[in-house]
């Protein structure tokens, strides 16, 4: 079977994308292949993790660029460059447009820190997810793994997976819990699950 080409959108760190990394080295992620790292910042660390694993990088800024459809032009031109078949949003942080998520339906995943349908949508992104976690006085929170369309955190549910909130727990600590205990697991897994699909589609069309 053919392996699924996959791009995988990063904008920080990159630690969602190194799991993605390790799971493709450890054979878990064996169905798809990552084929390029697109960040939306110039000096996110998430592109030394990709050029240490020889994945080929590309830098498409918002800014620098300056509008969407001039950003969204730059990569979709890197993704037919590359063959990519599917994306993975990895601490992706800037929003796509219906006409972008429209030509690749149910072929793009996010990774969102918390239980969809709680804390999610616009403005729920990094530590304010887990900020409004701990001020509700949530007990369980989690991590959501989820097909992208226009809406923000509103595509089809793939994979989810709690986790236990603790006495005592900032923000910070909080966020590093889910991303060890959930995020971390279940990226890796539904990429798997999703580029599995796509190959096996491409065998039978």
């Amino acid at each position: 079977m053919t392996k699924t080409k996959i791009a995988v959108f990063v904008s920080g760190g990159g630690t969602n994308l190194q799991a993605l990394l390790d799971a493709q080295a450890a054979g878990k992620l064996h169905s798809g292949r990552i084929v390029l790292v697109v960040s939306s910042q110039p000096g996110a660390y998430a592109l030394t993790r990709a050029e240490k694993a020889g994945v080929p990088t590309v830098v498409c800024s918002r800014k620098e660029l300056g509008s969407q459809e001039a950003f969204e032009a730059a990569i979709l031109e890197a993704l037919d460059r590359a063959g990519a078949e599917m994306i993975v949003l990895a601490g992706f942080m800037s929003i796509l447009s219906k006409s972008f998520t429209d030509r690749y339906p149910e072929r793009i995943l996010n990774v969102h820190p918390a239980l969809i349908p709680s804390f999610c949508g616009k403005g729920y992104y990094g530590l304010r997810v887990h900020e409004e976690a701990l001020k509700r006085g949530v007990k369980v929170t989690g991590a959501t793994v989820h097909f992208v369309n226009e809406i923000p955190d509103g595509g089809r549910i793939i994979a989810q997976k709690p986790v236990m909130v603790e006495d005592g727990d900032t923000p910070e600590v909080l966020q590093r819990r889910v991303m060890e205990q959930a995020e971390w697991i279940i990226l890796p897994q539904a990429a798997e699950m999703v580029a599995a699909d796509i190959a096996r589609r491409k065998e039978h069309d």
